[in-house]
């Protein structure tokens, strides 16, 4: 079989082993980026864990670039978003991984197009040759047998070039997405923003540096829902009072109608009296 491949290979022109070779090399690059991305945050980890265990500086920028960010925000806007922090870190100090693991998330699809662009070269070749093969007049025997032969030869090298492309992409995406699955750099460096988040949260966020703003507790929670409590209560008491003088309010208002009212028919009555008495008095001869 391997004979059978070689053999045909010897077949496939300049273009398509221009072709071909594209594919491969970025076969082997696809495999090689994952590699290095792996030592790279497997070494990143390391740096990490070697803080866990009590060392406090860190020998990678993008860590240190990380631990003065989120020491800022502690200083001057409380309660830091981590998140944010090391995502915009990683974007600005380690842009590189980042091209590289973009690399190796394309490298099967890649290989996939590569393949189907020596497939269709390799067709359209073929056709072409046969094509030409075919328009072509002769008009001794000797000639068209030898024309004929010389032909097949050409078309039969441009169906090597397509299925040559065809086979080697379709092996090259196998072993990218076998490669991948077994090392996926994306979940690697997920993992790590996992860890630095969880240090930062429990080195400095918990344990705010000198200078820092500090952050409520659940002693100090506790200690301010009591004084709201407190404060709700004492609310809710001069709501009562409030309530109650004003039924005391309106009680006297009702009572202040009735005394005017009684006032009123009081100074009628002695209206009535003094008239009648003024008549009496008109009236009684003058003596």
């Amino acid at each position: 079989m391997f004979t059978t491949l070689l053999e045909g290979l010897a077949l496939i022109d300049r273009t398509g082993m221009t072709i071909l070779a594209a594919t491969a090399t970025t076969l082997v690059l696809g495999i090689v980026a994952n590699l290095w991305l792996r030592l790279r945050y497997g070494a990143l980890e390391e740096d990490l864990g070697r803080a866990r265990e009590g060392e406090i500086s860190f020998s990678h920028i993008v860590l240190k670039h990380i631990v003065h960010d989120t020491t800022d925000a502690l200083r001057h806007a409380g309660e830091p978003n981590l998140q944010v922090i090391i995502e915009e870190r990683f974007a600005t100090d380690l842009r590189p991984w980042l091209l590289a693991e973009r690399f190796v998330r394309s490298a099967t699809g890649l290989v996939i197009i590569l393949g189907l662009l020596g497939t269709f070269y390799g067709l359209t070749l073929s056709i072409g040759r046969i094509v030409h093969l075919v328009a072509v007049e002769t008009s001794a025997a000797a000639d068209i047998s030898q024309g004929v032969s010389r032909g097949l030869t050409h078309a039969l090298s441009g169906m090597a070039v397509a299925f040559s492309n065809s086979l080697v992409g379709v092996l090259s995406a196998v072993v990218l997405t076998v490669f991948g699955v077994l090392s996926n750099v994306t979940d690697k460096r997920t993992d790590v923003m996992v860890q630095i988040e969880g240090y930062l949260d429990r080195a400095l966020v918990r344990s705010p540096p000198k200078g820092a703003i500090p952050l409520p507790y659940p002693d100090d929670f506790g200690l301010s829902v009591g004084r709201l409590d407190t404060a709700v209560a004492r609310f809710e008491s001069a709501l009562q009072a409030f309530a109650t003088t004003t039924r005391d309010f309106r009680e006297f208002n009702a009572h202040l109608k009735d005394n005017i009212s009684r006032l009123s028919l009081a100074f009628g009555e002695l209206s009535d009296t003094l008239k009648t008495h003024i008549g009496l008095l008109r009236s009684a001869p003058k003596g």
